[in-house]
């Protein structure tokens, strides 16, 4: 369990380390969650690039499992911020001691091809209630420690308690925007087609989420998640999401489009005992098979390896939901997961798509993810496709669907419907798209 690594590949990354947390709490409530965040190492990738800066990682995280003995649990839960959980009831003092030994123990520098490195860290620190064995409270709750760690002016430690009121000002105006957002509908749905390269016919569409702000407009709702992530309100809005999703479908029923939408899954849901419940309950009330939704997932979390995941996504697949992994290629995840993941969609990251003309590594990426999803017998969509001359290209390789600005943005529900309802490529830029057809 506390073995030291030889890479950083070996560490459990964050979903991996959510399921193992899950796991423990499910056994023994008696245990402290501590996240670690090593200040200011991206000075130290930009300095001396990317090779010494996980070779410098990967030894705070073994000087870290080594401190804290081999009964902690450590993963990385994001590029430079490490997460452990200690056992026992612990207190502010002993916390406070957990700290200090820390720090103490780095003032010994680490060394590097020549390089020299001091780790200094914030730390937020939460100890688990006795009644709680929800491992995504105890997360949310020690992220938002961590922040408050990162803004203090003096003391690099946070400890927060799971029942204390979330502090901050703009973390109080992002939670009262959030809740006004969900009471006052300020919320919508987007939706970008996919599109048959063919003959450029919508064959589907991408739910995105938009924030109608009083003040601001129409937003991209990275402040909504920040705070619904802070706040342990994701499921809220996941669930949101999934709601208006089917009543969306229901109203292009009406209008005579019968087109898959996909949804993106947040972690938060995927780990959510009254996920599946609530997808049969959403089924049922609005009398639309789950075979009119696609559940698009990011890679990492697809290929995270967690058990809870697995077992979710294929209980969601047994009521006949689709799969689909987005920003597939765009991670460094070990591909042996995706043997036992059952999957309908690969969506190809939109980074290869946009730099095919300018570097043929790029269209290799697509070709390998086009043998990956035939020996599985899945379909594949290219994303981000801007130029003509990407769609020739991405046509000519046997590529089926895609989507990207090409075609059209996300648009409102109206715009949507009137898009499906003419032919894309008549009367527009892409009027002599069929040339090469």
């Amino acid at each position: 369990m506390g073995e030291s690594h030889r890479t950083l590949v070996t560490i459990p990354n964050r979903y991996a380390f959510v399921d193992r947390i899950d796991g423990y709490l499910q056994r023994n409530r008696r245990a402290s969650l501590l996240l670690i965040d090593v200040v200011r190492f991206s000075d130290v990738s930009t300095s001396f690039g990317h090779e010494v800066g996980d070779r410098i990682l990967l030894e705070i995280a073994n000087r870290i499992q080594r401190l804290f003995g081999h009964d902690a649990l450590l993963g990385r839960v994001s590029g430079d911020i490490f997460g452990l959980l200690i056992p026992g009831w612990h207190g502010e003092r002993q916390l406070r001691h957990h700290y200090n030994h820390l720090v103490e123990h780095f003032k010994a520098p680490i060394y590097c091809q020549d390089h020299a490195f001091l780790a200094d860290f914030n730390v937020g620190a939460v100890p688990n209630a006795p009644e709680n064995g929800d491992i995504i409270k105890l997360l949310s709750r020690a992220e938002g420690a961590l922040k408050q760690a990162k803004e203090n002016r003096y003391d690099n430690l946070c400890i927060a308690r799971l029942e204390d009121k979330v502090r901050g000002g703009r973390a109080l105006a992002l939670k009262a925007d959030l809740q006004r957002a969900m009471q006052r509908d300020e919320l919508e749905l987007y939706f970008q087609p996919k599109v048959r390269l063919r003959d450029l016919k919508i064959t589907g569409a991408e739910c995105l989420l938009r924030w109608n702000h009083p003040m601001d407009g129409v937003l991209f709702p990275g402040a909504l998640i920040e705070a619904a992530e802070s706040y342990n309100m994701m499921n809220e809005l996941g669930y949101w999401t999934m709601t208006q999703a089917f009543k969306h479908a229901l109203r292009f029923r009406a209008q005579g489009i019968d087109v898959p939408l996909s949804l993106n899954m947040s972690p938060t849901q995927l780990y959510d005992v009254n996920f599946i419940p609530t997808l049969r309950q959403l089924s049922e009330s609005y009398g639309i098979d789950l075979s009119s939704f696609e559940l698009e997932l990011t890679e990492d979390i697809a290929l995270s390896n967690s058990l809870m995941v697995k077992r979710q996504l294929s209980q969601a697949k047994a009521l006949g939901a689709r799969i689909a992994v987005d920003d597939f290629g765009k991670g460094y995840s070990n591909l042996a997961y995706i043997r036992d993941l059952s999957i309908d969609t690969l969506k190809i990251d939109k980074t290869f798509v946009m730099g095919l003309n300018e570097n043929p590594v790029n269209m290799a990426i697509v070709q390998a993810a086009q043998l990956i999803a035939a020996s599985m017998e899945c379909e594949i969509v290219a994303e981000g496709i801007e130029d003509l001359e990407q769609l020739h290209v991405l046509r000519d390789s046997g590529l089926r669907t895609g989507q990207g600005y090409l075609f059209s943005r996300a648009v409102p529900e109206a715009e949507f419907i009137e898009l499906y309802h003419q032919d894309l490529s008549v009367g527009s830029s892409l009027a002599h798209v069929h040339r090469t057809g």
